[in-house]
């Protein structure tokens, strides 16, 4: 087994926002079963529930690995921040939920700066750099 270098601190924060993006996502899962409970004909909303589910594990596993140091989970971070950009940016369009777009924007720029520090970025290859 590897021997494994803590995570900079900056990293450790992302981890805590990744969280905070799972918990968000298994958040909505559990909104989308409750609605599927309260229809009539709602079998289409319990795979979206276990969908969203299945994604909300995903990501929490992600923050988890950064908080814990894992190397592997910087790319799929980086990912995430990516497409949580892209879904906020469309918010902004058509929805005109600006102000959750914005925030959800704020939150995955910090990620992605945190992400990338020095520190982060010498973790990220195994080289060893001041935190």
């Amino acid at each position: 087994m590897p021997t494994l270098s803590p995570a900079p601190r900056a990293v450790r924060i992302v981890g805590v926002l990744v969280a905070v993006q799972g918990l968000a996502t298994l958040t909505f899962a559990v909104a989308v079963l409750v609605r599927a409970l309260s229809v009539t004909n709602g079998g289409a909303l319990f795979g979206e529930a276990g969908f969203f589910a299945l994604l909300a594990a995903g990501i929490l596993a992600v923050a988890a690995g950064l908080i814990l140091g894992r190397r592997w989970t910087r790319t799929p971070a980086t990912v995430l921040q990516l497409l949580l950009i892209a879904v906020a940016w469309y918010a902004i369009g058509p929805t005109k939920l600006v102000v959750p777009a914005v925030i959800t924007v704020a939150v995955c720029v910090a990620a992605l700066v945190g992400l990338f520090t020095a520190p982060a970025r010498a973790w990220a290859v195994g080289a060893t750099a001041d935190r």
